[in-house]
């Protein structure tokens, strides 16, 4: 069961961003590895087949130990950094976007600049979330390996 208390900052921060875009037609995926090594918070593919990457960081010792972050940028239309409100914003690189959020929903306060990927890697990207969604649903239906 999904209860507050079961939930670690990061991933009730993720919840509200998979609101939020779900909120402007973004299908979201959450803990999504583009390749070996990566590990994104929060993947959302839009109706246009835009992808997005959004990582969470719940406090300044949480982003401050982020040294991959700039290895996702190679795996995204645009990246963003989604934190709560008392978050220390101004440590944020300024060429990414910035999410405000919460547990229950988040706010797009910069919109992160475009940075188109090359058409090989859509698809690529797109048939690995697709799957991995896929995969996913078919888990919660049938549990059984």
């Amino acid at each position: 069961m999904d209860t507050q208390g079961t939930l670690q900052a990061g991933q009730r921060l993720a919840r509200g961003v998979c609101r939020l875009l779900r909120s402007h037609d973004f299908a979201t995926l959450d803990e999504v590895t583009p390749i070996a090594g990566l590990r994104v918070d929060v993947m959302g593919l839009g109706p246009k087949g835009e992808i997005w990457v959004v990582e969470c960081k719940s406090c300044r010792a949480d982003f401050t130990s982020d040294h991959k972050w700039q290895g996702y940028l190679d795996w995204c239309d645009r990246f963003f950094w989604a934190v709560p409100a008392e978050f220390p914003t101004e440590i944020l690189p300024a060429e990414t976007g910035l999410i405000v959020a919460d547990d229950y929903f988040g706010d797009v306060i910069t919109m992160a600049p475009l940075q188109p990927l090359a058409a090989a890697r859509r698809k690529v990207l797109t048939v690995k979330f697709a799957r991995m969604a896929a995969l996913r649903h078919h888990a919660m239906r049938d549990p059984r390996p």
